[in-house]
């Protein structure tokens, strides 16, 4: 009985996480204007994805800013990691205080504050995209921490030492050994990053410049207009982003796996 009421509830619960997404699927793959009539199949809205270049401006854009927040936070977390596993106590309490703060902070706050620092007090400009990308990696940096620390802490302490004493010169050993062990977390976090940047709204609202749009501010200013056309295609974009996230994890689960099995022979 435990049982069958413990599976009831797994499927509620997922059949509410998914299926306002898997709705949106449904609708992206039909001629509807709107959500609620279903008016015949058609790929049309695919078509005016790859079509129209104000759509594909804008999503290059956003895959582009992605990846230069997500390597940027990459090597600010991985260093910031090293710093509180290798360094000392007062040093290991300092960081782990300081990036708590973006995590539980509200992301409107961390724009507001990002962009009266930046562009207010030291007069950055929008447009240099320079308050964009540190707001964005305030936002990311402590996620790949996050992602990186447990990785540190289930490696052998004694390796860089070894790796030393072995003639390894401390860059050596840093890029040969204690990174090889990190590349999991490293990979984790980066994808983490790229998640965080095209979602986030509040921070690159108050930081981007003003003829540049992610996907997450051009769907919110795309759903106040009035271009039926443009906002039908978002539910296909809507559709192929959760399809390639699918996808992802899928390869990701399947790869843990094996590596599981190659581990147990």
């Amino acid at each position: 009985m435990k049982k069958t009421v413990s599976r009831i509830w797994l499927a509620l619960v997922l059949l509410f996480m998914y299926s306002p997404i898997l709705i949106l699927a449904v609708y992206s793959f039909t001629k509807s204007t709107m959500i609620g009539k279903i008016r015949g199949f058609s790929f049309h809205n695919y078509v005016t994805l790859v079509t129209t270049e104000e759509l594909q401006s804008m999503i290059m854009g956003t895959v582009l800013l992605a990846l230069i927040v997500s390597a940027v936070s990459v090597v600010l977390g991985t260093c910031g990691a090293l710093g509180v596993y290798y360094g000392g106590k007062k040093t290991k309490t300092a960081l782990e205080f300081f990036n708590r703060i973006p995590v539980v902070n509200a992301d409107v706050v961390t724009g507001f504050s990002v962009c009266i620092l930046l562009i207010v007090f030291f007069r950055i400009p929008k447009d240099s995209f320079i308050p964009l990308i540190i707001g964005q990696c305030v936002l990311c940096t402590p996620f790949v921490y996050l992602s990186i620390k447990p990785r540190l802490y289930a490696m052998d302490s004694h390796l860089y030492e070894a790796a030393l004493d072995l003639g390894c010169t401390p860059w050596m050993a840093l890029r040969k050994v204690v990174l090889k062990e990190l590349v999991p977390g490293i990979i984790s976090g980066f994808f983490t990053s790229v998640t965080l940047s095209v979602d986030d709204y509040f921070i690159t609202t108050y930081t981007k410049p003003a003829a540049f749009d992610t996907i997450s501010t051009y769907v919110v200013n795309a759903t106040k207009g009035s271009q039926t056309e443009i906002k039908t295609a978002l539910w296909a974009l809507s559709t192929v982003i959760f399809a390639l996230v699918v996808c992802i994890v899928i390869v990701g689960y399947f790869r843990s796996m094996k590596n599981v099995k190659e581990n147990l022979e």
